[in-house]
């Protein structure tokens, strides 16, 4: 059976406090950013996803996908 390694964002110091609401959002932010300026298929933009998956509620995650597609999401993407 194949060892699972489990990983989750790296520390960030623009974010020192426990909660990592703001980091979750960062990193979901710099991810569709990165989409934008270079492709669904490129691979250095995958790095972002992993720490927004990591670091955010599957939620919110929904909730924002639903936003960015009605146009209304509040980040500056």
């Amino acid at each position: 059976m194949a060892e699972i390694e489990l990983k989750t964002a790296p520390v960030d110091f623009r974010f020192p406090t426990t909660n990592q609401t703001r980091h979750c959002f960062t990193r979901y932010i710099e991810f569709h950013r990165c989409v934008a300026a270079k492709g669904e298929e490129a691979n250095e933009c995958e790095r972002f996803a992993k720490y927004y998956r990591s670091l955010c509620p599957g939620e919110w995650i929904e909730r924002w996908a639903e936003q960015r597609e009605n146009g209304s999401f509040p980040g500056p993407l």
